[in-house]
């Protein structure tokens, strides 16, 4: 269960389901008078939902490993209100397909970055001519999206 094909079958169904976030706490956020009213509700629920994970697999932090982690590691919830925020805001003005498209873009452009100078305690991966084209077209795409 822990081989590639889990993986890939996971990373699809996440992101399906992001796209379909988009739209959901757009909804939410219309009904609740603001994005930071629809981002705080989603969070909250998420925030059960993995209480709720990790107590059915009695998971728990261990120590010494979390006085291990640097101060940025300590983002990512900051990093994800921006990105639920935002794209609650955005879907309603864009479009789902705009918004999630332009979501992919900046992420692979950025990875490509962080990949070249193995940012953040990841393994190095050179920047190529090759992950160069594959974000143009990926930013082409985005293009095509907008326009049709």
């Amino acid at each position: 269960m822990n081989g590639p094909f889990f993986a890939i079958a996971l990373l699809v169904v996440a992101g399906a389901l992001t796209a379909i976030q988009g739209p959901s706490n757009a909804r939410l956020s219309n009904g609740l008078g603001s994005v930071v009213n629809g981002a705080f509700v989603s969070f909250v629920i998420g925030a059960l939902a993995l209480g709720i994970l990790a107590a059915a697999l009695q998971v728990k932090p261990e120590g010494q490993e979390v006085r291990s982690i640097p101060w940025w590691g300590w983002l990512g919830g900051l990093y994800g209100c921006l990105f639920v925020t935002s794209i609650a805001w955005a879907v309603p003005r864009l479009g789902v397909a705009t918004t999630m498209t332009l979501v992919v873009a900046a992420q692979m452009a950025i990875s490509v970055v962080l990949d070249h100078y193995g940012a953040f305690g990841t393994t190095p991966q050179p920047t190529s001519l090759a992950r160069i084209g594959g974000i143009l077209l990926i930013v082409g795409g985005v293009l095509l999206v907008r326009r049709g």
